[in-house]
C-alpha cells in the first residue's frame, strides 16, 4: 500500500513539474511584417540565428514574411493562432498606431507581449547639396513656414516616422498638422527622392542613412535618439543637443498569440534574453545602429500602456486618431 502511495506521489510530482516547464514541440515561426531585407525581416533573421546559436530551441525555427497593410497582415496572422506558442511576432509601434488611426481592430491585448528587444531611432536627413546645413537651419525654416518643406517617410500616415515629424513640429512651437508629408512605400523610395532634389527632407531609420552619409551624398541634421549614435553617424548631433526636445523611433519586440501559459511565456522570456546576449545579436545591433532595450513582464506592459497614450496624443495632434 505504501509503495502504491509512493508511486502516486511521484506521478503527481512529475505531472506538476511538467506543467511548470515547456519547450517548443514543432517548428517555430518568427513572423515579420515586411518583405525580405526590411527592418522587421532583419530583426527576425538575426533572432533566428541567435536562437540557433544558443541551442535553447531544439526544433526548427523559420522566418515567415507577411508584408502589407502597415503590419496588419502579419498581426492578423499571428492573432489567429490563439494559445499556440510556436508563433512569434516581430511587433513594432505600428501595432499601436494602426489601432489608434482605425487601420486595424487589433491591440496589444490581442497578443501576449513577451519582450521588447531594441529601439530603432530616426534621423532627419537631407541631400548633401541642400541649403539646409544644420538642424538650426531646419528649425528656423519650419518655424517660419512648415509648408515650405516637403517631408518624406515610409510607409503610411501615422507611422513612427510620421509621428517623429509631428513631435518635431510640436517641439519647435508649431502645430503637427502643419507638416507637409509625402508618404512612400519604403525608405528605399524616399531616399532617392531626397537625393534627386524632389523632396526637402526624409525621416528614416539611422541605418538607412549610413551608406549615403559615407558616400557624401547625404547629411544628417538631427538624430532622434537620447544620445549620439556611433560609427559614421558619430558627428551627427541629437535634437536635444540642438535644443529641440525630440526622442523618437520605433521599438521592436516579440509578441506571441493571446492565451499563452505562464510556462510558455517564461520559456520565451529566458530564450530571448539569452539570444540577445549573443555576439551575433550584439554585432547586428551595432551594424544596424539599433539600441539594446530588453524589457519584459510587468515593466513591458507598463511601457506599452504609456506609449499607447503618448502615441494617441501625437496622432490626435496630426488629425489622425479615430
Amino acid at each position: 500500500m505504501k509503495r502504491n502511495l509512493w508511486i502516486v506521489a511521484l506521478a503527481l510530482a512529475a505531472s506538476s513539474a511538467a506543467a511548470q516547464t515547456w519547450s517548443p514541440q514543432k517548428n517555430v515561426e518568427i513572423v515579420a511584417a515586411s518583405g525580405p531585407g526590411g527592418s522587421n525581416d532583419n530583426t527576425a533573421r538575426t533572432l533566428e540565428r541567435a536562437l540557433a546559436s544558443t541551442k535553447l530551441v531544439n526544433t526548427t525555427v523559420s522566418v515567415v514574411n507577411k508584408p502589407g497593410g502597415g503590419g496588419s497582415i502579419a498581426y492578423t496572422y499571428v492573432s489567429q493562432r490563439t494559445g499556440d506558442p510556436h508563433y512569434l511576432l516581430v511587433a513594432t509601434s505600428g501595432l499601436l498606431s494602426n489601432h489608434i488611426i482605425g487601420a486595424s481592430p487589433l491591440t496589444p491585448a490581442d497578443f501576449t507581449p513577451i519582450a521588447s528587444l531594441l529601439e530603432d531611432y530616426v534621423v532627419f536627413a537631407v541631400a548633401a547639396g541642400s541649403p539646409l546645413k544644420t538642424g538650426k537651419d531646419l528649425v528656423e525654416r519650419m518655424k517660419k513656414d512648415p509648408q515650405a518643406t516637403t517631408v518624406g517617410f515610409a510607409n503610411a500616415f501615422g507611422s513612427s516616422r510620421h509621428v517623429a515629424g509631428g513631435l518635431f513640429l510640436k517641439a519647435i512651437g508649431r502645430s503637427p498638422r502643419e507638416l507637409k508629408p509625402v508618404v512612400f512605400k519604403g525608405s528605399a523610395e524616399a531616399i532617392p527622392a531626397v537625393l534627386g532634389g524632389h523632396l526637402d527632407l526624409v525621416i528614416i531609420g539611422a541605418v538607412n542613412a549610413v551608406p549615403h552619409v559615407s558616400a557624401g551624398r547625404m547629411r544628417v541634421l538631427g538624430v532622434g535618439a537620447p544620445k549620439r549614435l556611433g560609427g559614421v553617424l558619430a558627428n551627427a548631433p541629437t535634437w536635444r543637443e540642438q535644443g529641440v526636445d525630440v526622442v523618437s523611433g520605433s521599438w521592436r519586440g516579440i509578441f506571441g498569440p493571446k492565451g499563452l501559459t505562464p510556462a510558455q511565456i517564461t520559456f520565451w522570456e529566458g530564450a530571448l534574453r539569452k539570444a540577445t546576449d549573443t555576439p551575433d545579436w550584439k554585432a547586428d545591433l551595432e551594424k544596424n545602429f539599433w539600441t539594446d532595450h530588453f524589457v519584459s513582464g510587468a515593466a513591458l506592459r507598463k511601457d506599452i500602456e504609456q506609449e499607447y497614450a503618448s502615441t494617441k496624443a501625437v496622432l490626435a495632434d496630426l488629425g489622425l486618431a479615430k
